[in-house]
């Protein structure tokens, strides 16, 4: 079964190389993923070859078993999503292939010229990868599938910020300035990669005024995808069947109890003040802030590092591979959230947490402590960065491609309240903003299912 399972992570490489370089996994770096009608449907047939597979093979010990049932689990999910069609209108902010096509440049080695050989061989892919995107988009909207009118308008955004057409320094040109940078390349290289930078740039222009002037008007103005959709996504999202309704509720009830220990917490802080009061308080103050970018940087990564000194031995054994973590800056134009990629299988790419500054120069410390805790350690790089570590115990497709959001997410709110439980949250400063953050999840919860099931 870990051989199917291996032979099966390899094959989906194959077809989608840029979730294969965003999961670590090697020998696809200079490939493009096929986004159009055609790529999708020859994913899905893969998919569908692989779950008979898995059924017929012979399950040996406790462990085939386990890893035969998280990928049969899986599987049948990226059909039923291939089947809903969601490849057809997969158009979000964060998620979709316009993001994907694009952030995946931020994960590739640029050590070496020959780094920087394969960065611009899937630089010229950009412009093939863009139109099977828009192709997939028209064939959704020609069969009445069509992503939400407020997603369109943030992805225009987003593309002509990464197009240049927005004013700034085009995403693409930046990889070019970092090739000059590096004084690695020769002239002829250089050439090659301002040429698909170009390229590229032009490519999510045109992506741009396809979704104004040609994808606009097919999309709906609701918001909510109802109840059958939703149910699908949620199951995929969280590994279970939620009862909506029931969770719904629950994100209130967590709403109104997170409330009133923020209250209590502010008091901490300026006792005859109100909640947003005290927050105007701890961005205003200077003395709680740091001014400028790179500053900011340094003081995420010292945390990072200096959290894990601190855990390892104390309440975490660390395996030296997890013991390096990258503090980076986002690239402009996506979404306003920090977030985090794993480390590459080998672990010759370290797990990275990502800050987008949205054009700030100061940042107020209050609620920036428990998201870098979320994001980095002991929060998303422990949970992801263990997982691809346990090779000796668990399956390839269970290290690189299972697991849920519900977990992964999960594991990382619990992140937060650990580390108050271990007395890093004890400046009221932090236990706020912690509570804030968590507060934010629980309006998620109930604007996401109301929304979408109305």
């Amino acid at each position: 079964m870990y051989q199917l399972a291996s032979d099966v992570v390899d094959g989906f490489a194959a077809l989608d190389p840029i979730t294969a370089t965003q999961s670590g996994i090697p020998g696809h770096d200079h490939e493009m993923t096929d986004y159009s009608p055609e790529g999708r449907g020859r994913l899905n047939a893969f998919w569908v070859d692989a779950l008979n597979r898995v059924g017929i093979a012979p399950v040996l010990d406790e462990r085939d078993r386990l890893c035969r049932d998280v990928m049969t689990d899986g599987i049948r999910l990226r059909i039923a999503r291939f089947e809903a069609g969601d490849h057809l209108r997969q158009l979000s902010i964060i998620g979709s292939p316009a993001q994907g096509i694009r952030a995946v440049f931020d994960v590739m080695p640029r050590v070496t010229a020959a780094d920087w050989e394969t960065i611009a061989k899937r630089l010229e892919l950009v412009p093939t990868a863009v139109a099977g995107f828009e192709a997939a988009l028209a064939e959704g909207s020609r069969r009445g599938l069509a992503a939400a009118r407020r997603q369109v308008q943030a992805n225009i955004s987003q593309a002509q910020t990464w197009s240049g057409a927005a004013g700034g320094r085009p995403f693409f040109d930046t990889l070019v300035d970092a090739y000059d940078a590096s004084g690695i390349g020769d002239g002829a290289s250089r050439a090659d990669l301002g040429r698909a930078a170009a390229a590229a740039n032009q490519s999510y222009a045109g992506l741009a005024t396809y979704l104004r002037e040609r994808y606009y008007d097919a999309a709906t103005e609701r918001d909510g995808v109802g109840r059958e959709r939703y149910a699908l996504s949620a199951r995929a999202f969280n590994g279970i069947d939620l009862d909506l309704d029931e969770t719904y509720q629950w994100g209130w009830d967590e709403l109104y109890r997170v409330e009133s220990e923020m209250r209590a917490t502010a008091a901490k802080i300026l006792p005859e003040a109100t909640v947003t009061e005290t927050i105007a308080f701890l961005e205003r103050d200077p003395a709680r802030a740091i001014d400028e970018v790179e500053p900011f940087r340094r003081w995420m990564q010292d945390l990072q590092d200096r959290t894990i000194d601190e855990l390892q031995g104390v309440h975490f054994d660390i395996p030296d591979a997890l013991k390096k973590i990258e503090a980076m800056i986002a690239p402009p134009g996506g979404a306003l959230a920090m977030y985090y990629t794993g480390p590459s299988e080998d672990f010759s790419r370290p797990g990275r947490t990502w800050y987008p500054t949205g054009g700030r120069t100061r940042f107020p410390l209050w609620g920036e402590v428990s998201i870098a805790y979320h994001e980095g350690v002991p929060g998303h790089h422990f949970q992801i960065a263990t997982t691809k570590y346990l090779a000796e115990q668990l399956s390839r497709y269970q290290r690189l491609l299972a697991g849920t959001s519900g977990y992964v997410e999960g594991w990382a709110l619990y992140a937060e309240r650990l580390m108050g439980e271990l007395g890093y949250l004890e400046n009221p400063d932090y236990q706020l903003g912690m509570l804030r953050a968590q507060a934010m999840r629980s309006v998620r919860v109930v604007v996401d299912i109301g929304m979408h099931i109305e």
